[in-house]
């Protein structure tokens, strides 16, 4: 198994049966999210993917904040007067990892959000497959506060997973909300206290563990896709995932869960996994 212990500075990487624990390290920043951090995030990514030991990513920060967006002193005072190509390649390097990457992961992600996250954090969070939150979390666009709009794609990254009034609320006022509401508005898939958070995502990631890798790949990633899609171009799509599964898939997960339960009877589909040989 790979140690990745001090191999970057503002991201630590801990792994764990079958799970990458990948945290935002500038705890005295909130995890402020930093043009360094940018370009070892996608580093990381890079890595983590190609690593067999790893079937679930979980991204979270480090002390009592999961990131307070992007770092005003280090992205935005200290860029200005830069010529436009330095600006065009610090965003870059942020979208690079927060959406790029990220969104389309070739292993199943998890947001862990153990507290503070504002601003420019939303672009991961809403990346990742999946997310829980602690109660205790604080959640805001406070963008409008500093006299700037939401910028890389936080504003489409709130539409598509909060809704229309929900998001625009938020982004026009600048108001802050808990942990129990970003459940309720579909943002976070579970709200739990801060105590349980851990062992609560160490649950839904081991159910992840547990899955064909191939078919889950391709379920997630067809899932993305077919959003932006018309119905006749999702149902093209969606046929030709089925088939590149089918291909693709060494375990040949489907003629082994038609058996076990057609023929052995010895699984329900709509209630449990088939049985793997791994």
């Amino acid at each position: 198994m790979a140690n990745y212990e001090g191999r970057w500075q503002t991201v630590k990487v801990e792994i764990e049966d079958g799970i990458a624990w990948v945290i935002l390290n500038r705890p005295e920043k909130r995890n402020a999210m930093s043009p360094m951090l940018n370009r070892e995030m996608s580093d990381v990514l890079d890595t983590l993917e190609l690593d067999d030991d790893i079937g679930v990513l979980v991204l979270t920060g480090a002390g009592e904040s999961w990131s307070a967006g992007m770092d005003l002193k280090e992205y935005f005072r200290e860029t200005d007067g830069k010529s436009d190509l330095y600006q065009e390649r610090m965003r870059r390097d942020c979208s690079q990892w927060q959406w790029k990457q990220l969104r389309f992961y070739n292993k199943p992600t998890i947001a862990m959000v153990n507290g503070w996250c504002f601003g420019g954090a939303f672009s991961p969070l809403v990346a990742c497959d999946l997310a829980i939150c602690a109660d205790e979390a604080v959640f805001g666009l406070s963008e409008i506060n500093w006299g700037i709009p939401p910028g890389n794609l936080v504003s489409k990254a709130v539409a598509d997973t909060m809704g229309h009034r929900q998001a625009l609320h938020y982004v026009m006022t600048g108001d802050t909300w808990t942990g129990p509401e970003a459940a309720a508005m579909g943002l976070v898939n579970k709200s739990v206290p801060r105590a349980q958070l851990r062992d609560e995502v160490k649950v839904l990631a081991g159910k992840l563990l547990e899955k064909n890798p191939t078919v889950m790949r391709i379920a997630k990633h067809g899932f993305k896709r077919c959003r932006e899609l018309t119905w006749e171009q999702g149902e093209d799509y969606l046929y030709a995932k089925v088939d590149q599964s089918n291909h693709r898939d060494t375990e040949k997960g489907r003629a082994k869960g038609l058996t076990q339960f057609l023929d052995e009877k010895s699984i329900k589909p709509g209630l449990q996994a088939y049985k793997r040989d791994v």
